[in-house]
């Protein structure tokens, strides 16, 4: 039995408007704590995204 682990990234407008993208991979659990950290913070826009290893998310434009 093979067990596979999904990583997550985020992406977000900073409360400045200016796109962003996570430079680190998240699990889930920890990602959806990321998420509300940003939200808290003012950012918009803050969407969980999945990511392959090695491969991050790139900001929206």
């Amino acid at each position: 039995m093979t067990i596979t682990m999904q990583n997550y990234g985020l992406t977000w407008t900073s409360a400045d408007g200016i796109p962003r993208a996570s430079a680190v991979a998240y699990d889930e659990p920890t990602a959806g704590q990321r998420q509300t950290e940003l939200e808290n913070a003012g950012c918009t826009d803050v969407e969980i995204v999945p990511v392959r290893p090695g491969v991050l998310p790139r900001p929206r434009a």
